[in-house]
């Protein structure tokens, strides 16, 4: 493996925990921010003058708070406005990523997860939706993983059976995961069964992202897998990003929630491609 494992999770409060006294000032200020995070990821952005009342704080300490969450790579600042959001050309961060579509992402893993037989070995990508396979994969043992992402490899290092392929690299926060020439050289330098991964919009039936690294390190993966599985909900049909992936068609199989409109589940048959709807108990 190309790089130190560092052990850190994707969880809010683990990121900013500075492990100080709980009656200091910099505890106060600790909760705080947690508290502002957590408010951006449920409203997606926020003015940072509204913070102030909010939360009772000066414009100057809302800006030093924001200043440090943007640092973590948790948000972006953008004239007064604190954001999560993504955008065509800024992918948001998986915090907020893995708050969003969670019951159709655990639908489209669960049938992801049929796509997966014992003995493979299998590129799982850093997307939000292929984390909601993890759950899933204890059935399917003994099987090689290797991924890029942080937060997947802390969660299967320690199922039986199933050999962990951690992939280093430059770390990126505001994906939890690695990516980079470093993280592409060991792709390349391997062959798996299967690639299950996720983009952030898909336009015109090809697959665009924010983010050229993670164009370049999921491309690596997809031409170093014998299948390829695309998982994407309804709202990737929304969405526009500056960095050209691939077409639809270079998948094996597409597989999509039952909340996407018929006029793309039509258009997409009809040109050929594979497209597997996912359904999810709505009562959940």
């Amino acid at each position: 493996m190309a790089g130190a494992i560092v052990n850190k999770k994707v969880d809010v409060k683990e990121m900013l925990s500075d492990k100080l006294p709980s009656d200091s000032r910099h505890a106060r200020q600790l909760v705080r921010r947690q508290q502002i995070a957590e408010t951006v990821i449920g409203e997606g952005s926020i003015r940072i003058e509204d913070l102030t009342e909010r939360f009772g704080i000066s414009l100057m300490t809302a800006h030093r708070d924001v200043d440090a969450l943007v640092s973590r790579g948790l948000f972006r600042k953008t004239r007064g406005i604190v954001s999560a959001s993504p955008t065509s050309l800024i992918e948001s961060s998986d915090a907020y990523r893995a708050t969003r579509q969670a019951r159709e992402k655990k639908a489209i893993a669960a049938a992801a997860i049929r796509f997966v037989e014992p003995g493979q070995a299998i590129f799982l990508d850093d997307a939000t939706t292929v984390h909601e396979m993890a759950a899933l994969l204890p059935a399917k043992v003994p099987l090689t993983v290797i991924t890029n992402s942080l937060v997947l490899i802390n969660e299967l290092n320690d199922i039986t059976d199933l050999n962990l392929i951690g992939l280093g690299g430059q770390f990126y926060n505001w994906c939890n995961a690695f990516m980079g020439h470093i993280t592409r050289n060991e792709i390349r330098r391997m062959r798996a069964d299967t690639v299950f991964m996720s983009l952030s919009a898909i336009f015109d039936d090809s697959v665009f992202h924010q983010s050229p690294e993670t164009v370049e390190t999921k491309r690596a993966m997809l031409e170093s897998s014998a299948k390829r599985i695309l998982l994407a909900d309804h709202t990737k049909f929304e969405r526009r990003a500056l960095h050209h992936f691939a077409a639809l068609s270079e998948f094996d199989v597409v597989i999509v929630d039952e909340d996407t409109p018929i006029e793309h589940l039509s258009r997409m048959r009809s040109n050929g491609i594979n497209v597997v709807v996912a359904e999810s108990n709505k009562a959940d």
